[in-house]
């Protein structure tokens, strides 16, 4: 992770939002402290599908239409 001032920050712009498209890590701080990190886009598709497929891996498909035993505090 490169960690630049905001000055060079707003001198070169284009070029680290250019690096974090490409997936660096950047902090940005002024006065030695951190006031944000730039970091890649993410596909939020790409995402979505992945948790999918990692929930669908473990997940247990059982009678859901059922009655059960138990009340439930929503129904009374």
């Amino acid at each position: 992770m490169e960690t630049i001032n905001i000055s060079e920050f707003r001198a070169n712009l284009l070029k680290y939002l250019e690096k974090a498209n490409s997936g660096e890590h950047i902090s940005v701080t002024t006065n030695g402290r951190l006031i944000a990190t730039i970091i890649p886009p993410v596909d939020q598709k790409i995402l979505a599908r992945k948790q999918l497929h990692e929930l669908a891996a473990t997940a247990k498909i059982r009678d859901v239409t059922s009655p059960v035993d138990e009340q439930w505090d929503a129904l009374s």
